[in-house]
């Protein structure tokens, strides 16, 4: 079943409100869908070593992957921002990767959103094909 774009949007939300933050205080939910669906969600957790911080579009991602997902079609992104905010190079990567040139919503607490394809927030990106 598919979901609609505020329940994506709801779902990342939702998962927001327990990102682990306490250095800078910048919460991040997302929550990507599958082509049958389901949905998985993360948010960021931080480390007093910055490095090791992880992005919440990644949780979601590597959750679903960790169940044996492969094919993803829609990510939402959730920040507390007035201007929406996309995610991180490294997670434009990794959304790339793992999902393709999907949708991707950025959202923020004031209702605001917006759907952007994942070729306009990573133009040329690498993959796979490059290592052939």
């Amino acid at each position: 079943m598919k979901h609609t774009e505020d329940e994506l949007i709801a779902a990342a939300a939702e998962v927001r409100e327990r990102a682990y933050a306490p250095y800078s205080n910048f919460k991040v939910g997302a929550a990507v869908e599958t082509e049958d669906g389901k949905i998985y969600t993360g948010c960021n957790v931080e480390s007093a070593s910055d490095g090791l911080t992880v992005c919440g579009e990644r949780v979601a991602i590597w959750k679903g992957i960790s169940r044996g997902e492969t094919k993803f079609s829609r990510v939402a992104v959730v920040v507390d921002t007035e201007e929406l905010t996309p995610p991180c190079g490294v997670c434009r990567q990794i959304i790339w990767e793992f999902c393709g040139d999907v949708p991707v919503i950025l959202s923020n607490l004031h209702g605001k959103s917006e759907t952007v394809q994942m070729s306009e927030l990573l133009p040329r990106a690498f993959d796979s094909k490059f290592l052939k």
